[in-house]
């Protein structure tokens, strides 16, 4: 260890770059193995050569690793904290960085890297929680569009309420599946406004044609639900046929129709995806209880953190209460748990 440690201070035939590797290399392999003091020493010189080594060699190794689990943890943690470049890959890939060597890189970094962690897929809620106090429109809106990212109240909370500031930030979260639907609706209270100077800024279109235009999506947002119609209109069974033929009809025309109010599309579009007919798919999304929701939307492929935003809308929709105990919540993680989508889709078929 020590001639490795003269070497790199005073390199002979050998290159820096060679050196770097060779350490890189020997710390990969052997790191699991080495002493505290021996791991320092390394860790020591290959921070001495970073400022020499080119960055296109550092990228290089760090892209080697991100992907390698067997890798020293503290090498990776080396690469994060090098140039954002180096840093990006195992930032976004390593397995071996734990949410709570995130924090620590987020208290010690700058908006680059925190634009990148936001990126990084399935950070947990005090990751997005320490993002989204954020004053940066960027972070912000990379963090809203990482739809693995888990979320809890007071940080979706915290986004609302800063997308009054940032169009870009509305737009994200209003693609979020799993937005609170009275988060949502508090939203429109200030949306309207912030995308009317967005246009007036970006488009030539006088402010009188936007205000007119953003009063009638006011008042078509606000304006209640038609109650679904027992029989639907053969329009409405024509788009559904039509959408299932071009393979159209998935799951998130569910969501889709939902969110605009459009119920007997919903319901049909429900009944063609179970392969079920319209009155039995209504007896169980709306007669048998949330469990049987939870199978119906296993069966399509709806995912659980979905599942509270379809309970709750197709539920308001026909004019039902929404309310969940604890027991029938333990029953629809139970469903969603222990049935695949051919159970699921048995079981509705065979009730």
């Amino acid at each position: 260890m020590g001639r490795l440690a003269q070497l790199a201070a005073n390199p002979q035939d050998t290159t820096r770059e060679e050196i770097y590797l060779a350490v890189a290399s020997l710390y990969r392999v052997q790191g699991n193995h080495l002493s505290p003091r021996e791991c320092a020493l390394m860790q020591d010189i290959l921070r001495m050569l970073t400022r020499d080594v080119e960055m296109t060699i550092r990228i290089a190794l760090a892209e080697r690793l991100a992907d390698d689990i067997s890798a020293p943890h503290d090498l990776i943690l080396l690469l994060a904290d090098d140039r954002v470049e180096v840093a990006r890959p195992v930032i976004l890939r390593s397995a071996l960085i734990s949410d709570d060597d995130i924090l620590q890189m987020i208290a010690k970094t700058d908006v680059a890297y925190h634009e990148v962690i936001a990126q990084r897929p399935n950070i947990g809620v005090a990751v997005t929680g320490a993002l989204s106090r954020s004053e940066t429109e960027t972070v912000l809106t990379a963090l809203a569009h990482n739809t693995t990212a888990c979320f809890d109240m007071q940080t979706q909370e915290r986004l609302v309420e800063k997308s009054r500031r940032h169009v870009s930030l509305q737009e994200a979260l209003a693609q979020r599946r799993d937005l609170p639907p009275p988060l949502a609706e508090r939203m429109c209270a200030w949306v309207s406004g912030a995308l009317r100077e967005h246009i007036l800024r970006n488009y030539p279109v006088s402010a009188a044609t936007v205000d007119t235009a953003l009063n009638e999506i006011d008042t078509a947002m606000h304006a209640p639900s038609p109650a679904p119609k027992e029989n639907p209109n053969d329009g409405a069974q024509k788009l559904i046929d039509k959408l299932a033929a071009a393979g159209q009809l998935k799951p998130g025309f569910l969501l889709r129709v939902l969110h605009q109010g459009q119920t007997d599309l919903f319901d049909l579009a429900f009944a063609r995806l179970l392969g079920l007919n319209l009155p039995d798919t209504r007896k169980a999304l709306y007669e048998n209880g949330p469990a049987s929701v939870a199978v119906a939307c296993r069966a399509v492929g709806i995912d659980r953190s979905v599942f509270p935003t379809v309970y709750n809308l197709s539920r308001q929709a026909h004019g039902i209460p929404a309310t969940l105990s604890a027991e029938q919540k333990d029953a629809v993680t139970s469903v969603f748990s222990s049935h695949s989508r051919e159970q699921a889709l048995q079981r509705l078929s065979n009730p």
